[in-house]
């Protein structure tokens, strides 16, 4: 009330200095109030998050997008859906977080919680809350929506920018890089075939791609030969979700060319493309599964045979991490993180990066970069 009543005296005063004298005639304010038109309503929340999904959806994997409305869910839930998206503050934004952090693991199943109200299941005492990782997920997302809540105008600021946690220095993680010798290894298996691990050519070229450029397991079995191309004598991969309705990409910041490496088209890479001229997909013995995209026969022949095979099957070591790898390498050799996150296709970070660079950075800037990573230490 106290508010209200001190914009009220705001406008009156306002009002007092643009006239020079006041009539009791009602018709210039009604023309002025006329003049000014309808005034479009805020979007709910419920309206953003529908418009941000039925935008971004088909552009995700299923289980992306299956992934974005759980984490999303918990907002709809803490907050009124219909509350104005615009209405949400930093310190909202900032209970959220809170409520996150304390969200216990599998919520919805475990006995324990499923089936309470979201306020009620943080309370539950003695139960396992989630990790870092998934609180950070949680995170992203809202930030994304945020984002685009922004940009398009359902929105004067995103409060849900820089609210991740950093890892803390020596934490355990999930994935982690491969070593030195473990790429030699990798690499002599894939090129040499010493033991016969490799039984076909998909199974070499989509590993060799995964070591070399850094891209996820689906972005790189969703290939197909066109996606190859050349650009100012600089050879490129196109990753993208064009050419096929069954092409899908994580983010917006999926989207992207990746230099081919020397190594790749020293070892005949651009020959294997050539031979599969014509075909819809540059590996076609990677058949298309609804939850995991083409993805699956790869990354399962990657697990179950060739790690094993070369006894390096171990907690943290899976195909996406040779995308860890990758980042590790360059920030080894001193390349700015801007650069490699557009070389593998991480949302880039920053006021600068994500508003003032959009364009990203140039093909022979990725190709001087991506040039940086050798498969044995050259110290």
């Amino acid at each position: 009330m106290r508010k209200a009543r001190r914009d009220q005296i705001k406008e009156l005063l306002s009002r007092a200095a643009a006239l020079e004298g006041y009539s009791f005639d009602t018709s210039q304010s009604i023309q002025r109030n006329a003049d000014v038109g309808p005034q479009r309503a805020s979007a709910s929340l419920r309206e953003v998050y529908e418009d941000f999904i039925s935008e971004n959806g088909p552009r995700w994997t299923t289980q992306m997008e299956n992934r974005a409305k759980a984490f999303l869910a918990v907002m709809l839930e803490f907050f009124d859906p219909q509350r104005a998206f615009a209405e949400i503050t930093c310190e909202d934004a900032a209970d959220l977080k809170k409520v996150v952090m304390a969200l216990p693991v599998n919520r919805n199943i475990k006995p324990e919680t499923k089936g309470l109200p979201l306020l009620e299941a943080v309370q539950v005492a003695n139960i396992k809350k989630i990790s870092l990782e998934t609180f950070n997920n949680h995170m992203a997302m809202f930030d994304r929506l945020g984002d685009w809540a922004k940009r398009h105008g359902r929105a004067p600021e995103n409060v849900f920018d820089g609210m991740k946690i950093k890892k803390a220095k020596g934490a355990k993680t999930d994935r982690k890089p491969y070593s030195y010798s473990q790429t030699a290894r990798l690499y002599k298996e894939l090129t040499q075939n010493p033991t016969g691990l490799v039984k076909k050519e998909d199974q070499k070229w989509g590993a060799l791609l995964g070591l070399f450029t850094g891209a996820r397991l689906n972005e790189i079995a969703q290939l197909q030969p066109g996606d190859i191309g050349q650009e100012d004598g600089i050879w490129f991969v196109h990753i993208s979700d064009e050419g096929d309705d069954k092409k899908k990409l994580k983010a917006e910041a999926s989207r992207r060319k990746v230099p081919v490496h020397s190594e790749l088209i020293k070892l005949g890479f651009l020959d294997f493309v050539k031979s599969q001229s014509g075909k819809p997909r540059l590996f076609m013995s990677f058949s298309h599964n609804p939850k995991d995209g083409y993805g699956r026969n790869l990354g399962r022949w990657f697990r179950d045979t060739l790690l094993p095979g070369l006894n390096m099957k171990g907690e943290g070591l899976v195909f996406h991490s040779l995308r860890h790898t990758m980042v590790e390498r360059l920030a080894k050799a001193d390349v700015p993180e801007p650069l490699y996150q557009d070389i593998v296709g991480h949302e880039r970070q920053g006021v600068t990066q994500k508003y003032y660079n959009k364009g990203g950075h140039t093909l022979a800037q990725k190709k001087e970069a991506i040039e940086c990573f050798a498969i044995e230490d050259a110290i």
